[in-house]
């Protein structure tokens, strides 16, 4: 039996264009791979090492090994910020995501003026992590603001609403809830690739509109679901002015606004502690990529992929 020969490998160079071609895609590729090394991956492994320092920013410095990771947990406000941005996290994110979803089947029903109201509505969500929203709610929720002036119509002797530990944060949890535009416009576009013949067979079916949503449009908008979930997580896990504007940069009342990042922004920017602080980045780093990790996990549970058997 004849042996097949193995196939030579060319010796052909390549060709003028082909090196143009080349050289034309690294130039364009350099202000990219400038940027990921220079202010990514630089001053994250810079990040890593003073995590591991004692570094007052005026000095050098100086290696503690694993000391600043051991001293967050004997932190009670450390542990205090966890508690506050997980039930800002548990609690705003699905909220958000319902009003969303509400939203984007309200708009999807063929309403007139539909790209009047798709504009109207993401507009909180450009605004909602500026400043001047943050300053504007604190003067909504105030003692003399405007939801007070409203609740006054109906006899109601209101309170300062981010004044009372109580409701500070689920003022901040309604703010976040606002900035529902982005989420729901990509409900929308999900909503817009389910194909109508799906309800018409159900229609036909006699199939109730409630049926139709758990049996046709929950499973087939599972994917984009998904996104969303992962994306708003990892935003709201990283919220800072809101609570830095409403609180005055203390994360008060009785550190019932104190974010996670507010705080690791407090011990690097106000106690120069940046050793500490970046020890802080790590950690909040590495609890985003579990929460994502085991979200990819869990998702062959849940989500459906029109083309799976």
């Amino acid at each position: 039996m004849a042996t097949q020969a193995p196939p030579k490998r060319s010796s052909k160079r390549p060709s003028e264009y082909a090196r143009k071609e080349a050289r034309a895609a690294w130039i364009m590729l350099t202000p990219w791979l400038l940027g990921l090394t220079l202010i990514t991956a630089i001053p994250m492994l810079a990040s890593l090492y003073l995590s591991f320092t004692n570094y007052p920013l005026l000095a050098a410095p100086r290696w503690v090994g694993f000391d600043n990771y051991v001293r967050l947990f004997d932190d009670p406000r450390f542990l205090a910020s966890i508690g506050v941005t997980f039930r800002y996290v548990f609690i705003s994110v699905p909220l958000q995501l319902a009003f969303a979803l509400g939203l984007a089947l309200l708009l999807n029903r063929g309403l007139s003026g539909l790209k009047f109201y798709r504009s109207a509505l993401y507009l909180p969500s450009l605004l909602g992590a500026s400043v001047t929203i943050a300053i504007l709610w604190r003067q909504v929720f105030g003692q003399n603001g405007i939801f007070n002036d409203f609740l006054a119509l109906f006899g109601i002797q209101g309170i300062s609403w981010i004044g009372n530990p109580d409701w500070a944060l689920s003022t901040l949890i309604v703010l976040n809830v606002w900035t529902f535009g982005s989420p729901m416009v990509i409900f929308l576009a999900g909503l817009r690739q389910i194909p109508k013949e799906y309800y018409e067979a159900a229609s036909v079916d006699g199939a109730p509109r409630m049926s139709q949503f758990f049996h046709i449009t929950l499973p087939l908008l599972t994917p984009v679901v998904f996104f969303n979930v992962i994306l708003q997580f990892i935003h709201a896990f990283q919220a800072f002015t809101p609570s830095y504007i409403i609180s005055g940069g203390s994360g008060g009342p009785v550190d019932s606004t104190l974010f996670y990042t507010l705080y690791l922004y407090q011990r690097g920017f106000t106690q120069f502690q940046m050793g500490y602080a970046s020890a802080m980045a790590w950690i909040l780093l590495l609890i985003i990529g579990l929460f994502t990790a085991a979200n990819f996990i869990g998702a062959r549970y849940w989500v459906f992929y029109g083309d799976e058997k």
